[in-house]
Formats: structure tokens, C-alpha cells, sequence
């Protein structure tokens, strides 16, 4: 829930429905994160598309790797719901606990294999400092084997990120256990 009106997705009608039928069917429940748009289906609709074409869409980047991003760029924002929403995706991918303990407190970073240390470095840079941003900053992903697609699809994760943490905690969107685990296609 938050701390706006929402619409029940037993309450929806129109366009909203039929977004949240494809929600259901394709992830097996509506996340709070997007029922927070209920008011506004145009927008829950382009968030959506924005969403799954960087999480999901082609990239040089691994799905691990972006789940990463989406987890340390939270953490600096210390957006508790993406965090733990994130976090929660990356146990697909990493089973190491330290290693999810590092990345869900952006803490000790620069100790992880070289590619995904510079990837989650730079999201943390890009996050808290972006006026700090140089181009030599580019150098160091393309030493680790990223194409300039690849950083810009990192660029526009972290972006996105920062977008989403906005509105989680500017709406006081939350969630529970059961709103975290059980989804379909994580």
C-alpha cells in the first residue's frame, strides 16, 4: 500500500484492468511499485514498457548484472522497498550471501570480481555524485569489456532506478514478504 488512493486491481475497469490482467498472467500478481499508478493507467502502461525493455530487453549486460544496479542504486538512495524487491531477484543469480549483504548496503564494492565491482561502482557514482561524472569513468567500464551499448543501457538502469526509488519513497509505497517472493519470470 502508500499513502495515496489506489485502485484494487477486483476495482479496475478499462484500461487499467486490462493492464493489470497481463500483469497477473505474466508475473502472477501486481507489485506495489506499479499499483501505485492506478490513477494514472497511461503512465503505468510507459513505466511498464520502460521497465521490461531495460531489465528484460537485449543487452550485453546480464540479467544479474542489471539486478545489481537496480539493488546498489537503491541502497544509495536507501529506498527500503526496491532494495528488498531487488535483492530478493538477485537470489536467482547469487547465492553468496556476503556477496548480497555487499550490494543490498553498497558496502565493500570494489572487493567484487572486476566487471561487476566497476558496473555497480559506477551506478553508486552516477547515483550520489552525477555532477562528479568524468568520461575517464567510461574508460574503466570499456577495461571490463563493456561496448557503449552496454553503457548505456547501465546509464539508463540507474537512471530508471533513481526514477522508481522517487516514487516509492515519495509515495510511501511498502511491501511484505508475500508482496516480495512469487513471481512469475523474476
Amino acid at each position: 500500500m502508500s499513502w495515496i488512493e489506489e485502485v484494487e486491481v477486483s476495482e479496475a475497469d478499462g484500461n487499467l484492468a486490462e493492464i493489470y490482467a497481463q500483469l497477473k498472467k505474466q508475473r502472477g500478481k501486481v507489485s506495489n511499485i506499479l499499483k501505485v499508478h492506478s490513477l494514472n493507467p497511461a503512465a503505468l502502461g510507459n513505466h511498464l514498457d520502460l521497465y521490461m525493455t531495460l531489465m528484460f530487453g537485449r543487452s550485453g549486460l546480464s540479467r544479474m548484472e542489471r539486478e545489481a544496479i537496480a539493488v546498489v542504486v537503491s541502497a544509495n538512495n536507501e529506498c527500503e522497498y526496491c532494495v528488498n524487491h531487488h535483492t530478493e531477484s538477485l537470489r536467482h543469480y547469487i547465492e553468496d550471501e556476503e556477496i548480497l549483504t555487499m550490494l543490498a548496503t553498497a558496502d565493500g564494492l570494489e572487493t567484487l570480481e572486476p566487471r561487476l565491482s566497476n558496473v555497480v561502482r559506477h551506478a553508486e557514482k552516477l547515483t550520489s555524485a552525477p555532477g562528479a561524472m568524468t568520461e575517464s569513468d567510461l574508460g574503466e567500464l570499456r577495461a571490463v569489456g563493456l561496448s557503449d551499448k552496454d553503457i548505456l543501457d547501465l546509464t539508463l538502469i540507474v537512471g530508471y532506478f533513481n526514477f522508481v526509488n522517487r516514487i516509492a519513497m515519495g509515495l510511501g509505497v511498502d511491501f511484505s514478504a508475500d508482496e516480495l517472493s512469487g513471481y512469475h519470470n523474476e
